[in-house]
């Protein structure tokens, strides 16, 4: 009598993960937001990549990742969009639609597919970070400057959780940071960290010399990433950091 009742069984399991693959290839590729200037991607239910697009001499329309991490009732922005206008538009998605409190902005590095859009983050209260060579190094550019400083680590509690901001060396720049969700594993590199098969891209304010040696570094300072999101391109594991690596490694 068992056997007839496991094999009834099996039809309902297959059911239910197909389900569930179903369920996580949507969340993986679904879009939470969409317009010309903005798009926005869920990668679990509280972490998101935001993508403007930056107009550049060199390399045409690029594409630019940031991050937004909600938890309760709160949520920190990574990288601003590449303006005012674009980043309005992401807080209004943010704090109309997903009816979260911006408690935070942080800057990877100072460059303006990081800081572009700082302005419209504070005409509307909301503090900004960054490392404080990037203070420094955005005054010195001309490009909008975080309010705050950090030397090597913030951590910063949002609602039930945190996410953790950290100097591990230099690269794309002499102040690039990454950000860390421990809650999903997630770490974000910004333009440290280069998506499979990309070029070296952009190095006038790099340091190639260090750079494949910082990759390493931060692998080791989060063990548990899982995924990991480069400044422009697809997201992936810690195969970027690998790639990355190699990329700049000396011969």
């Amino acid at each position: 009598m068992k056997l007839p009742t496991m094999r009834a069984q099996i039809p309902v399991f297959l059911f239910l993960l197909l389900l569930t693959g179903l369920a996580c290839k949507s969340v993986k590729n679904s879009i939470a937001y969409s317009s010309e200037t903005l798009k926005i991607l869920p990668l679990s239910q509280n972490s998101f990549i935001h993508v403007s697009y930056l107009q550049t001499d060199s390399f045409g329309k690029v594409a630019c990742n940031g991050l937004v991490y909600m938890n309760g009732n709160e949520a920190v922005v990574v990288d601003t969009p590449v303006d005012a206008e674009v980043s309005e538009e992401l807080i209004r998605w943010i704090s109309e639609t997903q009816q979260k409190t911006i408690t935070a902005v942080v800057a990877n590095h100072f460059h303006d597919d990081c800081v572009g859009g700082l302005e419209a983050f504070h005409q509307k209260g909301i503090p900004s970070y960054g490392n404080e060579l990037t203070l420094e190094l955005a005054q010195k550019e001309g490009n909008q400057v975080p309010q705050n400083a950090f030397s090597e680590t913030l951590e910063m509690k949002v609602g039930d959780g945190k996410i953790i901001h950290q100097f591990v060396g230099e690269g794309h720049t002499r102040d690039n940071i990454v950000s860390y969700v421990p809650e999903d594993q997630l770490l974000f590199g910004g333009c440290l960290v280069k998506e499979v098969d990309a070029s070296k891209g952009y190095l006038g304010d790099a340091n190639v010399n260090e750079w494949s040696r910082t990759a390493v570094k931060v692998k080791k300072a989060f063990p548990d990433a899982k995924i990991v999101i480069p400044g422009h391109g697809q997201h992936g594991g810690t195969e970027l950091l690998d790639y990355t690596a190699q990329l700049f490694k000396e011969p």
